[in-house]
């Protein structure tokens, strides 16, 4: 069984920074691609970054160029820097974890239980 506990949430102005964190139970690096998904008010859950198996970092459009995903393989933790937060940015930030017999961007085998983050404009 796979956890994963996300925190790093919180309330941000327009144009500020936070940094999310995904702590992983076990040694899963080497069975699971780890990656941040969110859900913003009336939409759909959405990929928002991940890291492939090549370790090469995907992201979404909305999180190009302002997002960083990272991790520490020490610690089974896993980053999401957010940076030039706006306030479509607000919604549940879920931390994943996909199967590598999967693609990283298919569907997560395990979810975190989400951290909320807000932007004020």
């Amino acid at each position: 069984q796979v956890q994963l506990v996300e925190s790093g949430g919180g309330l941000v102005q327009a144009g500020g920074s936070l940094r999310l964190s995904c702590s992983a139970s076990g040694s899963i690096f080497g069975l699971y691609t780890l990656g941040w998904h969110r859900q913003t008010p009336g939409k759909q859950r959405e990929l928002v970054a991940t890291l492939t198996r090549g370790q090469t970092p995907y992201y979404s459009d909305s999180a190009k160029g302002r997002f960083t995903i990272s991790r520490d393989n020490s610690k089974n933790t896993v980053f999401l820097q957010m940076d030039s937060l706006k306030p479509e940015d607000t919604g549940v930030y879920y931390c994943a974890a996909v199967s590598i017999f999967k693609h990283p961007i298919d569907p997560p085998d395990y979810w975190g239980q989400g951290t909320q983050v807000a932007v004020a404009s």
